[in-house]
């Protein structure tokens, strides 16, 4: 399970072809400019707050302590991938849970005002063991899944590398 990283938990949820391309280490076009406006965004937002905390095979966007509560917060740039944003954040508290660190989420989406509760429960910890079961499936395999057409293609990175 070392090989799995919140990067793999997020893109499980949008596509398993990015998974196996992503772990396989065959990176997303970094000009994309969706990509930018991203790094931007996480950039310039919260800068009073403790950022990019690298824990084990883990990095956190954000590192806070709250009425004595530890807080790990994701900030994305938008909640249209919400369920990947809220499954990435519960991995990062599963792995906290398991070094022994009790721990809530906070998913912040900046340019939307919004802030999304995540808290690790017995159902996400469930569904959490079956996407590590299928990503360990989807990137043993020697070659990537086809690529089948989402409502994600349009603004992906890896859009060239399946279309072309």
């Amino acid at each position: 399970m070392d090989k799995i990283t919140g990067t793999l938990i997020w893109y499980y949820y949008i596509c398993p072809r990015e998974v196996w391309l992503m772990a396989h280490e065959l990176n997303p076009e970094q000009d994309n400019p969706y990509i930018e406006i991203g790094r931007l965004i996480h950039e310039d937002s919260y800068a009073r707050e403790k950022k990019e905390i690298t824990f084990g095979n883990i990095k956190l966007d954000i590192l806070k302590k709250k009425n004595g509560q530890i807080v790990v917060a994701e900030v994305k740039k938008s909640s249209r991938f919400e369920k990947s944003a809220r499954m990435q954040l519960a991995f990062y508290l599963y792995r906290l849970k398991e070094m022994g660190i009790d721990a809530k989420g906070e998913l912040l989406v900046p340019r939307e005002k919004k802030k999304v509760y995540v808290e690790l429960d017995g159902e996400i910890e469930k569904e959490l063991q079956r996407a590590f079961s299928d990503i360990e499936n989807i990137i043993s395999k020697e070659t990537p899944p086809k690529p089948e057409k989402n409502k994600f293609c349009g603004k992906c990175a890896y859009r060239e590398f399946c279309w072309a």
